[in-house]
Parts: structure tokens; sequence; C-alpha cells
């Protein structure tokens, strides 16, 4: 796989992020415009809750109806509080997300209590229902070992998490190859049909290409595909158009 192939594959699996407090419907709107490039659109945008119901409209009138919206909830401290979480996640599929992220416990599993995570996974993905997908983000970069890593991803799992997702990127170390790699095993072990998304520090093709060529020498080329695999980045898309474009251009200027 070259750069630019992993590029092009990249925007196609991306859920175009943007979660930060100064978000406004208009800085939404320039999202939802961003997520059709010229190389195809993204899988999805990624908001605050309070900003679902825009951005399903703005993908509406831009004629965008095949991207999702996900949202995250119980972010990004990932509290204990079952009740909340799961109040949080009724509330955004009620909005019309069609992914909610949550935010696995994972101070609780680092204290060596298992079942919060589990019981907490299970309850938000009955709040899901039948309307939206789970992600479950683990914070592998806050969990730090492998051994919890692989811990974090089998509770989500066995909870019926739809993906597991490296992390919040709110966190010092968010997103790496090691911690994939335990995910992406602990998936294959399970025999269960779940997905990864890798978030944060994924910000150029070479960073995609990495993961890409990980993913597929554990899961298989075919795999690969909006229904099991994601990136979640903001300023990665720019990085990408940035490179193709410039590919491009390069090779008008042969002939």
């Amino acid at each position: 796989m070259t750069e630019n192939q992993a590029a092009q594959k990249a925007i196609e699996l991306m859920d175009l992020t943007s979660l930060n407090h100064s978000d406004t419907p208009a800085t939404i709107t320039r999202l939802c415009e961003s997520a059709n490039t010229p190389y195809g659109t993204t899988a999805a945008v990624c908001v605050y809750p309070e900003m679902v119901v825009w951005a399903k409209h703005q993908l509406h009138d831009l004629g965008l109806a095949d991207v999702k919206v996900a949202t995250v909830t119980n972010f990004p401290m990932g509290a204990e509080d079952i009740d909340r979480a799961v109040a949080e996640t009724e509330r955004a599929v009620a909005a019309g997300a069609d992914e909610v992220d949550v935010v696995f416990p994972w101070r609780a599993l680092i204290a060596g209590d298992q079942s919060i995570g589990l019981h907490l996974v299970r309850a938000c993905k009955a709040a899901c229902g039948a309307s939206a997908q789970l992600k479950v983000i683990i914070e592998s970069g806050e969990l730090a070992s492998a051994s919890l890593i692989d811990s974090a991803s089998r509770i989500a799992i066995q909870g019926g998490a739809d993906f597991i997702k490296t992390s919040t990127g709110k966190v010092p170390v968010n997103a790496t190859l090691e911690a994939a790699a335990i995910m992406l095993n602990a998936i294959k072990e399970s025999g269960q049909q779940c997905g990864f998304k890798a978030a944060g520090g994924v910000r150029s093709a070479a960073d995609a290409k990495a993961y890409l060529e990980l993913t597929e020498s554990i899961m298989g080329a075919d795999w690969i595909t909006r229904q099991n695999f994601r990136f979640g980045a903001s300023s990665l898309l720019t990085n990408l158009i940035a490179s193709l474009s410039g590919s491009s251009a390069q090779d008008q200027g042969r002939y």
C-alpha cells in the first residue's frame, strides 16, 4: 500500500471530529461541509451531543445523508456513574445520533474493578437499541499496560460494543500502534463482530498507512471497511487532502 492509497482509504474511514467547547453551529456546518472531499466522503462526523440535531440537518441539506453522525457520552472523564452514562446515551440516540462513543470507566479497571465497565457497556448498548451503534473508548494511553488494554478491550466486546476505540483525544497519550495491536488481537480472538477505531495522534498519510497495514496483518484486507474500521481525527483530513492534492499536481506537471 502506498501513502496515497492509504490517504484515499483513510478519508473513507474517517470520523471527522470537532469536540471543542468553543464549537458553534457555524463550526459544525463547516465540519459537515468538509466531510465532502474531492476524494470521497468521510464515514461520519463526530460532534458533542448538543450539536447532533444541527449536524443531521446540515448533512441532509448538503446531500450527505449517508455520512453518519457520531457523538460522545460519559466524555471525556469515563466516570463510573452508569445511570448518568445511560441517560446521556439515551438522549443522544433520541436526538438522532447514528453512533455513540462512550468512555469506559478505565479508572475503576485500574483499581481492579472489572464489573463496572461491563455493566456500563451493556447498559449503554441497550440504550442504543436498534437505532445506533456503540463505540467504547477504553482510553488506552491512560491504561498504559498491555494487560489492562487487553482486559478493557475484552470487557467492552463482552458487553456488546460495536467498536472499541483507543482514546478520547483529550489525554497526553492517545492512539498508538502498540495499543492498536492489542485491541485488534482481542477482537480477532473474541470471534465477535466488533470494529476498531484509532483516535488521536493519527496525523498524516504515513500514520494512516501504518495503522492500515497493521490491521491488514491481523484481520485481513477485506476486514477494513467502514463497518469495521475508523479513524477519529480532526487535523488528519486537511493533511491527507494536501498530500493527495500535491501528488496530483506533481503528476500533472510531468506531462
